[in-house]
């Protein structure tokens, strides 16, 4: 009887360490595999904010500085979507060129360190699985572009309605004004950054390129240059 009891203490105390010890590991895989996630996802995200944000400051500055000087809603338009189209032909030029330079950089350094370990052996077979984890310069190009063309829709789409001048205006600098908190907000949190100071960071950047654009425009206009 003595026997079975002490059998039946064991298992109490044996049976719920294990089950812990079994939590604790799956709760570590999954924390690591959240973090993990996190930290792929927050770079994408981050650089789609900035392509958004680049992408609204540069057309929403550029229908204003041509808002300046010319009242007429269609050459308004126009060059806001030439701003679109060449901004984002840019953005992913130049975001698939610097992307394949590092990538190129990498896979040289892999080789290179595969050399040194492996003597070459299974080098190749190495580096090209590698590969996979590393940034595509497609992807990238493609990426870049989408998120300038969304950022710069936000002025087009408020301005393509609005027949009366200064009315267009308003609501252009209106519409920007809620897209550039929106994005400050989205970078303070992906940053983990003060989301006060990075809201009003960006949203008094995009004014004063609007107003700068807006003024020397204005002033060369009125010039006849």
């Amino acid at each position: 009887m003595a026997s079975n009891q002490t059998s039946l203490n064991q298992a109490k105390f044996v049976l719920p360490n294990s089950d812990l010890e079994q939590q604790t590991t799956t709760l570590e895989i999954e924390t690591k595999d959240k973090d993990f996630d996190y930290s792929k996802r927050s770079q994408w995200l981050r650089a789609a904010v900035l392509g958004a944000n680049d992408g609204l400051v540069s057309t929403a500055s550029l229908m204003m500085g041509v808002g300046a000087v010319k009242q007429d809603i269609k050459a308004m338009i126009l060059s806001g979507f030439a701003g679109l189209v060449a901004g984002a032909c840019s953005m992913a030029i130049g975001e698939f060129v610097s992307v394949y330079s590092q990538l190129d950089i990498e896979i040289a350094q892999m080789k290179r360190d595969k050399e040194r370990v492996h003597g070459g052996g299974r080098e190749e077979e190495d580096t090209n699985e590698e590969k996979e984890s590393l940034p595509n310069p497609l992807q990238a190009a493609a990426a870049s572009a989408l998120a300038f063309s969304v950022g710069a829709m936000v002025p087009l789409l408020a301005a393509s309605f609005i027949k009366d001048y200064k009315v267009r205006l308003g609501v252009v600098v209106a519409a920007v004004s809620s897209a550039l908190v929106v994005f400050g907000w989205l970078g303070a949190v992906l940053g983990k950054a003060p989301m006060l100071r990075s809201v009003v960071r960006v949203l008094v950047g995009g004014w004063m390129a609007m107003a700068i654009t807006f003024g020397l425009t204005k002033l060369i206009g009125s010039r006849g240059l």
